[in-house]
């Protein structure tokens, strides 16, 4: 099961994007939120309703 590159949710089999760069690397979007937040430059673990962030804050 993939995760989120943006805001770190398990993506079920089938479901979101997956965006690969020039490079090859490989990124996967849940849903076009974290697609279009990812394009717009923001990190996940500083935006508030992420997993990421929410893990960042409990650690």
């Amino acid at each position: 099961m993939a995760k989120c590159s943006f805001c770190g949710g398990n993506m079920p089999v089938g479901r979101g994007k997956m965006y690969v760069k020039i490079k090859g690397q490989i990124l996967y979007f849940c849903n076009s939120k974290c697609q279009r937040n990812w394009n717009l430059g923001r990190v996940g673990k500083f935006t508030k309703w992420t997993n990421k962030a929410k893990e960042e804050k409990e650690a």
